[in-house]
């Protein structure tokens, strides 16, 4: 019956009904507009959806019902009426294919290879949106990207020879729940010159929330977001603490918006340092212009311990680095813990000088970070009233995305997230690692850094690992450095994408017209 009304819908013609040669008399066929067909009888369309109800009644009573509505009309399927729209990132192409098994992926690949080269006349950016809206995602993922119809033919010709490209990603989802979306915030370090430049050049999303940012900055500080990160002559560099740290946070604070955009909206935030100015804001305890006031003022603070201070990353556990620093007494003192072999200490300068050098002799990785002052510590005490006074008027909300603290490794409510809360942040050590294991505890699987390069993924996947045991994490980072374009931010869409996480491709491609593309490429095996 499902099958034969389908193709009804499909030819516009209503079949006869089998098997029934007259009407039942127990039905009173004159009243309403119900009558049986006792031949064939055209169905045309008559600018309204068709629907046709179909009821099957079993012996043992069980019965089923469904009812088909036919699919949009060609023009309305190829989105011929509409204009193409931007997407998220544009300039950069992105085609989406998937198989129920690694060969099934492969053969969908090279079929659409072959498709796609015998029409040359076949826009690039329809493929990738006929591709995003019209096909199943199917277990075993891959998605190529490109500029060009030759760029993107050669990926698909490597997921067909199951070939690495740069070009690239492929992952399978797991069965089950792909997890919990984390956003990551990290502190200071992942800083570049130009970063976020390209992304605003080609995302309107990115673009306008970081004008906001730089608009909530600007009672707060001497010098402009935009001229800043262009480097025009005459605006200040990233080497004091009182640029970078803003610049920072209105990067990441414009980098979560454009994740949301694209779909992903995260089930709880973490910060580590100050980005946990920006995971605030995320959450919806800080507002923009409270976050703003937070990041500016208390980085501004900071500037009357440059020079009295610094910091060192040791790549060991912190209870041996707590042990290695007994010899220097209260001139050093664990920063933080991002990882289970991941440990940042601070201190006076000499100090920090003869523990790299003693960790090095011992066969253990250290180096010195590039700040000149000592957070974390107990050096931050000197400034504790100033920074009391200056955020006196942080007024926090209640949270709406569950935020974890990396000072406690406490779910936040928001309102204790006032000026005292970000004294004690920057006084306290950053338990960054606990608050990654309270996350993957609870479920939490997919961790994305949103940040102009990389600092936390390692630290991050081996706390996650070291947690969930077996169960391999998604742990990405957002741009990197000197790649912090369209194409890399559709690099790590894909990364999620591969591995189940809900992705808004409409939304990221743009809208564009839809065409015909091959159908599934069935995997047979013969008995």
């Amino acid at each position: 019956g499902v099958i034969k009304m389908v193709l009804a819908l499909e030819h516009g013609l209503l079949p006869a009904t089998l098997h029934v040669d007259e009407p039942s008399p127990h039905v009173d066929w004159s009243s309403g507009t119900v009558r049986l067909l006792t031949e064939a009888v055209p169905w045309p369309a008559n600018g309204h959806p068709r629907r046709a109800g179909v009821s099957a009644f079993g012996v043992s009573g069980t019965n089923a019902h469904a009812i088909l509505e036919e699919a949009p009309s060609a023009a309305d399927a190829l989105d011929a009426g509409s204009p193409p729209a931007e997407g998220l990132a544009s300039g950069t192409l992105a085609w989406l294919v998937s198989g129920r098994t690694a060969a099934g992926r492969a053969a969908q690949a090279r079929r659409l290879a072959a498709y796609v080269t015998a029409r040359p006349d076949l826009d690039p950016a329809d493929v990738g949106w006929t591709l995003a809206t019209s096909r199943s995602g199917f277990e075993h993922r891959a998605v190529v990207t490109g500029t060009c119809r030759q760029e993107l033919v050669a990926a698909l010709t490597a997921v067909a020879a199951g070939e690495a490209a740069a070009a690239v990603v492929t992952g399978v989802v797991p069965a089950g729940d792909p997890g919990r979306v984390v956003f990551v915030f990290p502190g200071q370090g992942g800083q570049w010159a130009g970063m976020g430049r390209d992304l605003a050049a080609s995302s309107p999303v990115f673009a306008a929330r970081l004008a906001e940012c730089g608009q909530a900055l600007a009672p707060h500080v001497d010098w402009d977001l935009h001229e800043v990160l262009a480097g025009t002559e005459g605006a200040p560099g990233l080497d004091r603490a009182d640029v970078v740290q803003p610049v920072l946070w209105a990067v990441m604070v414009s980098l979560a918006a454009v994740w949301q955009a694209a779909g992903i909206t995260p089930d709880a935030v973490v910060g580590h340092s100050q980005g946990e100015i920006a995971a605030a804001c995320v959450a919806g305890i800080l507002s923009l212009q409270d976050a703003a006031k937070v990041v500016a003022r208390r980085s501004q603070a900071l500037m009357a311990l440059a020079g009295r201070g610094g910091m060192a990353s040791i790549a060991e556990p912190a209870a041996k680095v707590r042990d290695r620093l007994v010899r220097w007494g209260d001139r050093l003192a664990v920063a933080a813990v991002n990882g289970p072999a991941a440990t940042v200490v601070s201190g006076e300068p000499g100090a920090l000088a003869e523990l790299t050098a003693a960790c090095t002799a011992a066969g253990v990785r250290a180096k010195l970070v590039e700040v000149d002052y000592a957070s974390h510590g107990v050096r931050v005490e000197r400034i504790r009233e100033e920074i009391l006074a200056m955020l006196a008027g942080i007024t926090p909300d209640p949270v709406r995305i569950p935020m974890v603290s990396a000072m406690s490794g406490q779910w936040l409510h928001g309102p204790e997230a006032g000026a005292g809360y970000w004294y004690d942040s920057l006084r306290a050590p950053v338990e960054f690692d606990r608050a990654v294991r309270v996350l993957a505890g609870s479920g939490h699987q997919v961790f994305i850094e949103i940040s102009p390069h990389p600092v936390l993924t390692a630290a991050i996947t081996e706390t996650v690992e070291d947690v969930a045991g077996a169960s391999v994490p998604v742990v990405t980072g957002t741009l990197r450095r000197a790649d912090g374009g369209a194409s890399r931010f559709l690099s790590v869409l894909a990364r999620v994408h591969v591995r189940g996480t809900s992705v808004d491709w409409t939304a990221v491609l743009g809208r564009r017209k839809r065409v015909e593309l091959p159908t599934y490429a069935f995997q047979h095996r013969h008995y």
